[in-house]
């Protein structure tokens, strides 16, 4: 039997509507779609009434099906002859671990093809009003995981760098450690008045923003109640929220200002 194909999709930040054309292709033609816990359901209504839906989205500390369960069900199904989307949150290389995934298909001599997704680092912000660049306040952005800490042994980042040559900072997964990651910045240079932000469940209904500095965003952030997921924002940047905010979020009367001296 000819081997199937596996195409590694990003499902975009949320909102259905943002899929790319091709991703939606990816949907509508699978035999198999193994999707993660931030892929909205909806996606899943174009795919082919056949089509055999794997959930396979891991909670922070929780694991419903590990990685390497992940890699035999893509080969499993791809030497069955099937085609497969494995449809992950954002964009499938914003640590989505399609790198590994794919260095195992190839490994395995099954074809397959990644397809680029919108990575909610940049489209939340935008659905809260925040360009991650901009003329006046932006010329560099950081794409940055947001979940390592240096007592367990997982603090990789070059922290100087970060505080003192990025203008915006995105991150992922830091909601856990939220206070750790103002600290560090802090400690290394950026100043402790720079404009934060948190947007939770970005470009959904769910949408929900926080807006203070690095003093004082996990304060506001608490108070707000806010959860993963979410992307942290740092950067002077975030202060362009109070002209371009377009979204209507539904939490928009609770959200608490931008944070001043």
């Amino acid at each position: 039997m000819t081997k199937g194909k596996v195409y590694l999709v990003g499902a975009g930040p949320g909102d259905p509507k943002l899929i790319t054309v091709y991703g939606m292709e990816c949907i509508q033609q699978a035999d198999v779609i193994l999707y993660d816990r931030l892929v909205n359901n909806e996606l899943l209504k174009y795919a082919k009434v056949e089509a055999e839906l794997i959930f396979c989205g891991k909670q922070p500390g929780k694991h419903h099906i590990i990685q390497e369960q992940i890699h035999e069900l893509l080969i499993e199904k791809a030497t069955e002859g099937k085609i497969v989307t494995r449809l992950k949150g954002g964009d499938p290389c914003i640590f989505g671990r399609v790198g590994e995934e794919a260095e195992v298909l190839a490994a395995n001599g099954i074809r397959y093809e990644i397809v680029p997704g919108i990575t909610s680092g940049i489209a939340a912000p935008a659905y809260a009003g925040i360009p991650v660049t901009h003329r006046d306040y932006a010329s560099s952005f950081a794409i940055v995981t947001g979940h390592g800490r240096e007592e367990k042994g997982l603090d990789q980042l070059n922290w100087s760098a970060l505080a003192q040559g990025i203008d915006t900072i995105a991150f992922y997964m830091g909601i856990g450690n939220l206070n750790y990651i103002c600290t560090r910045l802090i400690e290394h240079g950026k100043n402790p008045h720079t404009k934060a932000a948190i947007i939770q469940w970005g470009t959904t209904a769910r949408q929900k923003t926080v807006t203070g500095n690095l003093k004082d965003i996990e304060k506001r952030a608490l108070e707000a109640g806010i959860t993963h997921p979410a992307i942290v924002l740092v950067g002077d940047v975030v202060g362009v929220r109070e002209k371009l905010q377009w979204f209507q979020e539904g939490e928009e009367k609770q959200e608490v200002g931008i944070g001043g001296e």
